[in-house]
């Protein structure tokens, strides 16, 4: 069944959202021409519009996948939760508390790995914990247990070199689960991997997100893996940015890949995803043709 709520659907009552972006817009500065870094010209006030009125709430625990065209916007929506990017206009509100900057509160998993290569696995994975002067006695533990989550037990002391690029993303995942974040943000985390490998990692998530009760807001283009890991796809229009359809995956959990694929409900709303973002596709490419 597909169902479709309002834009800022989600929590039962905007005051038990964890996450709420109200009429947040962003308009990026154009970098000047090489004519305007000579001197040739005066520097254009124009700027690219990436987002525009987006509104919406997240409750504690949910998995929501932010899903659109390329260019839509999702990964700045993505920045702006994390404190990375300040919105032109509207506000960010994590916790009730508007955000200013990055927060431990908020792990962050880009597309790549971006490991410390001088470090190994266990010294990477505990980075942040020594930075924030947590003991020992409480951060190793914790970093053996996630290892052992995502399944890279007995490779503490290897070198992300001697590792695939599954392995590596894995050891990522651990970095930003150590730190018990009540918010995971995701930026196309397997964009990079093998379809095998990267429906194994879709699983990996999913089981662990389902052990920690973790808040994971999941950027993706993906319409197969939005629907494998997510109870709410918010699905976005071309630039600038808006959120078109907030729609409820309506499938239980744990979640077989091959079961999925065969329950007519979720073909149902594959379809109508598809259709919609091609729309949105079309609109972007006619725009700049």
């Amino acid at each position: 069944m597909m169902v479709t709520e309002s834009l800022e659907a989600g929590p039962d009552r905007l005051s038990d959202a964890l996450i709420r972006l109200v009429s947040v817009g962003k308009v990026f500065d154009d970098a000047p021409s090489s004519a305007d870094q000579r001197g040739r010209k005066g520097r254009s006030t124009a700027g690219t519009n990436a987002l525009t009125d987006v509104s919406l709430s997240i409750a504690k625990g949910e998995f929501v996948a932010l899903l659109g065209p390329s260019g839509c916007g999702k990964s700045t929506i993505l920045n702006m939760i994390a404190g990375f990017e300040k919105p032109t206009q509207g506000s960010v509100i994590v916790g009730g508390k508007d955000v200013i900057g990055p927060g431990p509160e908020r792990g962050v998993v880009f597309q790549k790995p971006t490991l410390f290569p001088w470090l190994s696995v266990i010294d990477n994975v505990t980075f942040g914990a020594r930075m924030a002067g947590i003991a020992p006695s409480v951060y190793l533990p914790r970093a053996e247990d996630y290892l052992r989550r995502v399944g890279l037990k007995g490779f503490e002391r290897h070198a992300p070199w001697q590792l695939s690029g599954g392995m590596q993303q894995r050891v990522a995942l651990a970095r930003a689960w150590i730190l018990n974040p009540s918010i995971l943000l995701m930026d196309e985390p397997f964009g990079a991997l093998d379809a095998q490998t990267r429906m194994m990692m879709q699983e990996l998530v999913s089981g662990v997100w389902t052990l920690t009760g973790t808040t994971i807001v999941f950027v993706t283009h993906d319409v197969d893996e939005a629907l494998y890991v997510a109870d709410r796809i918010l699905v976005m229009s071309a630039r600038p940015g808006r959120i078109l359809e907030n729609l409820t995956v309506d499938a239980e959990r744990p979640r077989d890949i091959e079961a999925l694929a065969a329950d007519p409900r979720i073909g149902a709303l594959r379809r109508h995803i598809l259709h919609r973002v091609r729309q949105e596709v079309r609109l972007s490419i006619e725009a700049f043709s």
